[in-house]
C-alpha cells in the first residue's frame, strides 16, 4: 500500500510539473476548430495580426494596423499571473510602419519587416530588419542588408532552425507580382535569394510565408487563385527531396470566405496561429439593428470583421 501511495504521489507531481511547463497558450482540450486568441488583448476591435511567441511561449509579439496601412505598430504582451498583460509598444517600433515579427529559434533575434530607413523614418519600400537580445532588452534595429533587401518590397521573414530565411518580395525576375524566396545562412551571412519555384509561386500573389523549423513544409497566403474561398487563403506545400510540391488550399475550417493571412507555428510545434478578417457579420443580417447601442456593441466587438489572431491544433494542417 505504501508503495502504491508513493507511486500516486510521483504521478501527481509529474503531472503538475508537466502542466506547469506547458506553454501559456496550451489548451487542455483539443482545438480542431479555430479559436480567437488573446480576446481583448491580442485580438481586439482594432485590426490585429501576427502572433510571434518567444521560445518559452511567455511573450507574444503582434502587430496593430491602422487604416490604409498608414501605421503598423509591433506590440508585445507577457503572460503573468495566469493572464496576458496589457500590450506594450515594442522598443524598436512606433515611428515607421512595422509588421510581421518572427523569433529566431534560440530567441536571440526578432526579425520583422518595416518601411523604416536607417534614420528610423518611413521610406518608400519595405525591407527585412532584426533586433538582437541584449542584457538590457533589445538592440537598435539592424537591416538584413543585400542580397536579402532590395529597392522594392521584402515582407514576412520566417526563419528555419538552421538560419535559412524565407520571405516574400516583388523583386524583378519573379513569377508573379509577389513571390516567396529563401536565403541560406552561410558563414555568417545570407546567400543570394532563390525563388521557390512553381510548386509555390504563380503569376498571382504569394505572401506571408511560414516555414517549419525543419523546412519540411511551408504555409503561405495567396490571393486570387481559382480555389480561393474568399479574399485570400492559406496554402501548404511540402519539401520533397529538395523540391516543393504543388501547393494545396488548406480549406475549412482554417480558410473561410474572408481573408486569411499571417500563418505561424507555435514554439512547441503543437499549434498553428493565423490572422483572419472573419467575423460575426460574414452572414447577412436577418433582423435590423435595434438601436445605436447595438451598433456600438458590434463596432467594439473583436469579431467585427477587422483582423484577429486565431489558434488551432497544428494537426489541422495535415502534417506529421
Amino acid at each position: 500500500m505504501y508503495r502504491f501511495i508513493k507511486l500516486l504521489l510521483f504521478i501527481s507531481c509529474f503531472a503538475a510539473v508537466s502542466f506547469s511547463q506547458a506553454h501559456p497558450y496550451a489548451s487542455q482540450q483539443p482545438m480542431p476548430q479555430p479559436v480567437l486568441f488573446g480576446n481583448g488583448i491580442v485580438s481586439t476591435a482594432e485590426d490585429d495580426l501576427n502572433a510571434a511567441f518567444s521560445p518559452d511561449g511567455s511573450t507574444v509579439f503582434f502587430t496593430r494596423n491602422f487604416p490604409r496601412n498608414r501605421l503598423g505598430v509591433i506590440l508585445y504582451s507577457e503572460y503573468k499571473k495566469k493572464k496576458w498583460t496589457a500590450p506594450v509598444i515594442a522598443p524598436f517600433s512606433g515611428l515607421a510602419t512595422d509588421y510581421d515579427p518572427f523569433f529566431s529559434h534560440d530567441g536571440s533575434k526578432i526579425f520583422y519587416c518595416s518601411n523604416r530607413s536607417e534614420s528610423g523614418r518611413a521610406k518608400g519600400d519595405f525591407d527585412i530588419w532584426y533586433v538582437e537580445k541584449t542584457a538590457g532588452g533589445w538592440s537598435a534595429p539592424k537591416s538584413a542588408g543585400a542580397p536579402v533587401n532590395s529597392s522594392v518590397d521584402e515582407y514576412y521573414p520566417s526563419i528555419a532552425s538552421d538560419g535559412t530565411l524565407y520571405f516574400s518580395s516583388n523583386r524583378p525576375g519573379g513569377k508573379g507580382s509577389y513571390d516567396i524566396y529563401r536565403s541560406k545562412w552561410v558563414d555568417g551571412k545570407f546567400t543570394e535569394p532563390e525563388n521557390l519555384g512553381d510548386g509555390v509561386n504563380t503569376p498571382g500573389v504569394e505572401l506571408d510565408n511560414y516555414i517549419s523549423p525543419d523546412q519540411k513544409f511551408l504555409v503561405f497566403a495567396a490571393n486570387g487563385r481559382k480555389d480561393d474561398l474568399g479574399g485570400g487563403d492559406l496554402y501548404i506545400s511540402r519539401n520533397t527531396n529538395g523540391a516543393w510540391t504543388p501547393s494545396r488550399n488548406l480549406g475549412a475550417p482554417i480558410n473561410s470566405p474572408a481573408r486569411e493571412y499571417c500563418p505561424i507555428g507555435s514554439p512547441d510545434g503543437k499549434y498553428f496561429f493565423f490572422s483572419s478578417f472573419r467575423g460575426d457579420l460574414d452572414k447577412p443580417r436577418e433582423t435590423p439593428l435595434k438601436d445605436y447601442a447595438e451598433l456600438e456593441a458590434l463596432s467594439r466587438n473583436p469579431m467585427n470583421g477587422r483582423g484577429n489572431v486565431f489558434q488551432i491544433d497544428i494537426s489541422a494542417l495535415g502534417v506529421e
